[in-house]
């Protein structure tokens, strides 16, 4: 902490704080049963379903895993209509399929979160947690990955 920066020199190290969360599924790009992204949201102080990032892409037995548990929205999902950035502060929209807001993702993301509660960069998906309800899930602004909702 008290040596000054040079730049070129490696005398600094930089390290990367990650935190593990739940988020619920709201919504994935590729197929029901092909998953590649998840769109993950997490319930505001009114209830609303918000969404609050998005997953790397999933490897094939991640994609298998998840793929098992999805079932296709039902009419009135909280997303309906809603376009969703394929990157943070992108124009650029991703083809998204809506899923029953009903099951829980272990996530394990970085502390870049903007006002909004949305995470900046993509999060990495951990496994399903069926031991958990979408309920169970901390709002918006609350857990382990707290944003400011």
């Amino acid at each position: 902490m008290t040596s000054r920066y040079l730049p070129g020199n490696r005398g600094w190290t930089k390290v990367k704080r990650r935190d593990t969360t739940e988020a619920i599924i709201g919504a994935i790009t590729g197929t029901l049963t092909r998953p590649r992204l998840l769109i993950l949201g997490r319930h505001d102080s009114m209830g609303r379903l918000r969404m609050v990032g998005r997953t790397v892409p999933l490897r094939p037995d991640q994609a298998r895993q998840v793929a098992e548990h999805l079932t296709p929205a039902a009419p009135g999902h909280p997303w309906t209509g809603v376009r969703f950035a394929s990157t943070w502060g992108s124009r650029d929209v991703l083809d998204a399929v809506l899923v029953r807001p009903e099951q829980v993702a272990e996530i394990s993301a970085d502390r870049a979160i903007d006002r909004g509660g949305v995470h900046r960069h993509p999060v990495r998906f951990k496994r399903l947690r069926l031991d958990v309800t979408a309920d169970g899930v901390p709002s918006l602004g609350t857990g382990s990955a707290a944003a400011a909702g």
